[in-house]
This record gives C-alpha cells, structure tokens and sequence, in this order.
C-alpha cells in the first residue's frame, strides 16, 4: 500500500472516529497519528517519534503565550468589565431600532479584543443582552443570532488564540497576524452590524429602540469601557513598534490587566482563584489539540500525501483562485462539524503547503481560513455558540440557528473583500510591523 493511500485511510479513520465514536479530537488524532506513523516506519521508531514531538511542543517557549492571553481575557470576563462594555455601548446605541443588537455586537467585539474566546462572549453576553432584549420585545432569532454572531469575532479579533496556534505552526509572525486581521474583523463587524440595519428595515417590529440616555450618562459610562480598549491599544502598540515579542506582550496585557481590575476593585480573591483555574483547564485543551495535531501531521508528512495532492491539483491546469475556493469550501463544511482550532490543525498539513504553492501569502491565508471556519461556530450541527446561547437563554436551538444564517452572507463577503484586495485588507498593515 502506497504512502498517500495510507494518508488518505488514516484521514478516514480519523473522521470515524471523531463522528461515529465521538472521541474527542485530541485524542483521536493523537491515536491516528501514532497508529499511522507505526504502519508507515515502525512501532520502535512510532514512540521514538511521539516522545519527541511531546517533548518539542511541551517545551517550546512560544506556547505561552496561548495562557497568558486566555489569562488576559478570563480576569477581564471575572471583573466583569463585560457588563461595562454592554452597559456603555447600549447608553451611546440603545435607542436606535435595533440598537440593542447592535449594542450586543459592539460589546461582543470590545469583550472579543482581549478574552479571545468565542464560548465566553457567549456566554457573556446571553446572560447580559438577552434579558435585555426580551424586555423590549426584540424578535428571538434577531437577538440570539445577534449574540451568536458577535460571539464569533472572539476568534478572530487579536488577541485571537487561533491565529497565535496559525503561526506558531506554520512559523508566522505572531505580531504580523494580529496586526494583518485588524482591517479583517472590522469589516466583519461592520457587515454584521450592517445585516441588524438590513434585518430591521425588513423587519421593524424586531427590533423597537431602547430608552435615550443624556449626554451626561453617557459620557459617564465612558471610563470602565476606555480601561479595556487602552489595555487592548497598548498591546497591539507594542506589538507593532516591536518593543516586545507576542510572549511577553501577553505576559505585560497580564499584569496590566491585573493592576487595572485591582485598582478599580473589580477582582476578588476568589474571582481570580476562579479565572487561574479556567485559563489551566482551556489551556490544557489547546496544548492537547495541539500535540494531537502536530502527530497527526507528521503521519500524513510521511505518506507524502500533501504533495501529492497539491502535485495532482497542479495538473488540473486550474486558476488558483478556484482551487483556493476548494479549499475555503473545505474549511466551511469542515467548521460546521468540528470545533474551528482542531479542524485547522487537523487540515493545515494537507492545505498549507497547497496554498504556499500556489502564491498566496501565509499571512494573508491566515486571515481567511480564521474568518471562515468562525463561520462554523454559528452552523449547524456543531455550531457552538448557537449551543451556548441556546442554552444560557432558553431559545430554542432551532431558532437561534435561523437567528445565525441571517449573518452568513456577512461572512461571505467579507472573504471576498479580502481576496479582492489582499494588500489593502491585509498586507498593508502586517508588512508595518518590525
């Protein structure tokens, strides 16, 4: 049996087992790895192999960054400047039509700028905006999907954990990254808040405006807001000037975030012994599907099944644009049933070096691989935000996907928009950073 055919079968068992026997993905490309690695050498040469790569992803100094920012952003979510951000944002917004749900959007990127974490802002803001806007009678689907979908910009808004893991992996500047997704998200953001405008213009009674607040309650409202958005300022600051590396970027956003929630006594004793215990626990599930990730591409390095599909493409004769939109297409249906950082370690050995292939920039690709497997987070059946929100709300789950669909063609366009204009979506930032 050829190398590749041995990929491809190990890629086959790796999907049974994650849907039919529902092992998490971790382990299951931890097993399918080790397993596939051993048919392809030897057992002997299988644990030589595995214990080395533990020991080079255990020990590799640039993986702390990934706790250190989830630290960041489990104080900030326990001092609980995410009511602050909705409480600012709903006084400036509320009483648009559809202001709530803008309002939703708005906080959920603010919040997004420094947790990082899809499942936390929604969870957040279920429990802050819903009640909200069942008060003043906003549509089910029009709320739940406006939380779901500000949920998803934890991903992709910097400090996103995704992009850190995408370039830790693929040996990508970190700094680059965030500062390349900066145009990225907010066009996102933009054409979410734009789909609330569209949504309540079709749909008027959805959506009935919030109470006016004075310029003075407004204003005083600003302060709380301003901590987090200077916290996140000062991070991409020193990013971009390159005074520090994004590890200790993440450690110094740690400590101001500390000082800041201390100062503003916002943060217990046992609110903090209860963020040290969230960042370890998520911690612990990257770290794993991460060294899952990293076994489970050396397997299928060693069928030579990458090149061989990415020499077999190269003799279609297709224009590269269509086979990228394979590939995005890949990613959209892989987003759906996997969780968005496994299914792109799981997929970057096979497409990474497709895409290089092929002329686009790394950091460029990045960035739309982040945007479209977020997709997932709000589609069906995995679509774990709808879950969260669903859950934390009393939505029906099939009302909060209804909710998320009307956010899909935002996504959509913002990846065309990026692949129309590469350099000045993304390229024109991230080439500034030292």
């Amino acid at each position: 049996m050829s190398g590749p055919v041995v990929g491809v079968y190990g890629i086959a068992a790796m999907f049974f087992i994650l849907f039919v026997l529902r092992v998490p993905a971790a382990f299951t490309m931890t097993l399918v790895g080790f397993a596939g690695i051993a048919l392809v050498t030897s057992l002997d040469a299988a644990f030589n192999m595995i214990g080395g790569e533990m020991w080079n992803i255990f020990s590799n100094y640039g993986l702390t960054v990934i706790p250190l920012f989830i630290l960041v952003g489990e104080i900030v979510h326990y001092a609980g400047y995410n009511f602050s951000l909705y409480d600012a944002t709903y006084k400036w917004f509320g009483h648009y039509r559809g202001g709530l749900a803008m309002t939703t959007i708005m906080a959920s990127a603010a919040f997004s700028a420094i947790s990082g974490s899809n499942t936390a802002t929604a969870a957040t803001m279920s429990a802050v905006a819903i009640p909200a806007m069942k008060e003043y009678k906003y549509h089910p689907m029009l709320s739940a999907g406006s939380v779901a979908a500000g949920a998803t910009l934890g991903v992709l808004i910097p400090p996103s954990i995704v992009l850190v893991v995408y370039g830790l992996y693929t040996g990508q500047s970190i700094g680059k990254l965030f500062f390349g997704n900066v145009i990225p998200s907010a066009i996102l953001t933009v054409l979410i808040l734009a789909t609330v405008v569209f949504i309540c213009r079709r749909h008027p009674d959805w959506g009935a405006g919030g109470p006016r607040f004075s310029w003075k309650e407004r204003f005083l409202a600003l302060p709380e807001a301003i901590d987090i958005l200077a916290l996140f300022g000062i991070i991409m600051f020193a990013l971009f000037t390159g005074v520090v590396t994004a590890t200790e970027a993440a450690a110094v956003s740690c400590f101001l975030a500390l000082v800041i929630c201390l100062a503003r006594r916002k943060l217990t004793w046992s609110k903090f012994v209860d963020s040290m215990v969230d960042t370890l626990r998520i911690s612990c599930m990257v770290f794993m599907i991460v060294a899952g990730a990293v076994i489970f591409a050396r397997f299928l390095t060693l069928t030579r099944l990458p090149y061989e599909a990415a020499e077999w493409i190269q003799t279609l004769a297709l224009p590269k644009w269509m086979v990228l939109w394979v590939i995005l297409l890949c990613y959209i249906v892989g987003g759906c049933v996997m969780d968005a950082l496994a299914f792109l370690l799981v997929s970057l050995p096979i497409f990474y070096p497709l895409v290089v292939q092929l002329g686009y920039d790394p950091i460029w690709f990045g960035q739309v691989i982040t945007i479209v497997t977020t997709m997932g987070s709000i589609m069906p059946p995995i679509g774990i935000c709808c879950y969260v929100v669903s859950g934390m709300s009393g939505i029906p789950l099939a009302t909060v996907f209804r909710g998320g669909f009307y956010y899909m063609p935002s996504y959509i366009l913002s990846v065309g928009i990026l692949m129309f204009s590469p350099y000045w979506t993304v390229l024109v930032l991230s080439d500034l950073v030292k």
